[in-house]
């Protein structure tokens, strides 16, 4: 697995996780033709980041990324800090924030945190960022809510991939 660039907010590379690419997922697989095809990264402190470059397919407005793709970015972020915790959930709530318009072709950073657990419930929170410059474009909390064991089981077998490096 490769290691991503130093990120100019917190200064940390991370291990790439190790996710199965023959899949459909709209995030994060490869053989969704029309998916974002997001690679995660993680650090010691178990945040978890992607890199995204909206692209003219991602437009809303002339120039700039529609806000349901960046809203699904940060969910996809989100998720994968929960799996990166061994932990398998859903979103049960998302609320985010546009602080700056994204414009299309501009490389950002998302990047999430697990912030709270409750029983089935987490708190997460995600931010995205130019990367340029490290400036907040959008945020955003969230409440993913812990599936059955036996679902998760299913889960992680399906999405991780066993042959890839160790997660860190």
């Amino acid at each position: 697995m490769s290691t991503s660039p130093e990120f100019r907010e917190n200064g940390s590379a991370g291990q790439q996780l190790a996710v199965r690419q023959d899949h459909y997922c709209f995030g994060c697989g490869r053989q969704n033709p029309h998916g974002l095809k997001l690679t995660f990264f993680a650090n010691d402190a178990g945040e978890v980041w992607t890199d995204w470059h909206p692209v003219r397919e991602n437009e809303g407005f002339t120039g700039m990324a529609h806000g349901g793709m960046i809203s699904t970015v940060l969910d996809e972020v989100m998720g994968w800090a929960v799996y990166h915790q061994k932990i398998w959930a859903v979103t049960g709530k998302l609320s985010v924030s546009f602080r700056k318009p994204v414009a299309i072709g501009e490389p950002t950073r998302a990047t999430a945190r697990i912030t709270e657990e409750h029983g089935r419930k987490l708190k997460l929170t995600a931010d995205l960022r130019r990367i340029s410059d490290g400036q907040l474009l959008a945020e955003a909390e969230s409440i993913f809510i812990k599936v059955p064991q036996q679902r998760a089981e299913e889960w992680q077998a399906r999405y991780f991939d066993p042959e890839a490096a160790p997660q860190i």
